[in-house]
């Protein structure tokens, strides 16, 4: 048993120094020391041995065990030098070639005219104020004067979450919350995302981009309205830009209209853009309405306001020349990395 035992640990050994691979080691591990390994056979039938000869044996066989077992520790430490070493090889990086190009992103066009735009009226005094796009009926439609039968409020235009909650279907829930807060002075705009049940077209997505804007105080007039809207016009579409005013119903002004823009494209002359009329439609706006400031707690025989609404996606394609508001919301990078 003493020359099996010797023979045994030669030919492991032996096996052991003709492994290359970690998976070969682990497969003469088995072969040897596994539980039908051939130095387990072996020590099954010491109960045959005298009681004399089984001390012996087994400390043969214990160090037999031991020298199997760090001839492939030392192995297995060979093998994981040489595959580091090969892959070192492999993998050797030269520092004076160029690097990869790293493409950077770059603003949504949306989002740059929304950065435009609060950038135009932060400069004429306007603060910043937002709020949350589930939305209350109260807030969306009640406090700003919309009638229980307005068409607005039916569920084929709005998102209802239930009867009392809805996906906001514009800003102008943050003007009502920010007054009811607010003593005037006020001076705010808004802007955000909206909600609308629109089935998407060139000119028509469930979601958009709105700003509006707000001013409470005494003595407001439509000039001032027409005045702070003019500056906008300028700054947003060039110095030579002009608007006027057409009369038009807003549950939540009174008087209302409808704001108008000398085409950018054109400059008035008229062309395919303004339909040959020389004018675009920008935005909508008119004078706080008298009930939307009792709703809030303010005396309309002591303040007036103006407010206006604009759709930030529509602005941009105006801008741009862009003819389908679903190119903003198809992450197309060919048409992205244009602007």
């Amino acid at each position: 048993m003493q020359e099996e035992l010797k023979n045994i640990e030669s030919c492991a050994i032996e096996d052991i120094k003709n492994t290359n691979t970690s998976e070969e080691i682990d497969k003469v591990r088995v072969k040897y020391l596994g539980k039908k390994g051939e130095l387990t056979k072996v020590l099954r039938g010491m109960g045959k041995l005298s009681s004399e000869q089984r001390p012996i044996i087994g400390k043969i066989a214990n160090i037999v065990r031991e020298n199997i077992e760090q001839s492939i520790v030392s192995r297995i430490n060979n093998i994981k030098q040489e595959e580091l070493n090969n892959r070192l090889k492999g993998e050797v990086i030269d520092v004076t070639m160029p690097g990869q190009k790293i493409t950077l992103g770059k603003k949504h066009p949306i989002t740059q005219s929304m950065d435009d735009l609060i950038g135009i009226f932060t400069k004429m005094g306007f603060k910043v104020v937002e709020g949350p796009e589930v939305e209350s009926v109260y807030y969306n439609f009640e406090a700003l004067n919309a009638a229980k039968n307005h068409p607005s409020r039916d569920m084929s235009d709005t998102f209802y979450i239930d009867e009392n909650t809805i996906l906001r279907t514009q800003t102008s829930p943050v003007q009502v919350r920010t007054m009811e807060k607010t003593k005037p002075p006020i001076r705010i705009i808004s802007p955000g995302r909206c909600f609308r049940n629109d089935t998407p077209d060139a000119t028509h997505t469930p979601m958009f981009h709105q700003l509006e804007g707000l001013v409470v105080d005494k003595g407001i007039t439509l000039g001032d309205l027409k005045g702070t809207l003019e500056v906008f016009a300028k700054y947003f579409f060039g110095s030579q830009t002009k608007i006027k005013f057409r009369p038009h119903y807003f549950p939540f002004t009174e008087p209302s209209a409808e704001v108008d823009a000398t085409c950018f494209k054109c400059v008035g002359k008229g062309c395919s853009l303004c339909k040959g009329s020389g004018w675009i439609e920008l935005l909508g706006a008119g004078m706080v309405h008298p009930n939307v400031l009792k709703n809030c707690n303010i005396d309309p025989e002591i303040y007036s306001g103006f407010a206006f609404g604009m759709g930030i996606d529509r602005l941009t394609m105006m801008k741009y020349g862009i003819d389908d508001i679903r190119l903003f919301y198809e992450n197309d990078m060919r048409f992205l990395n244009q602007f």
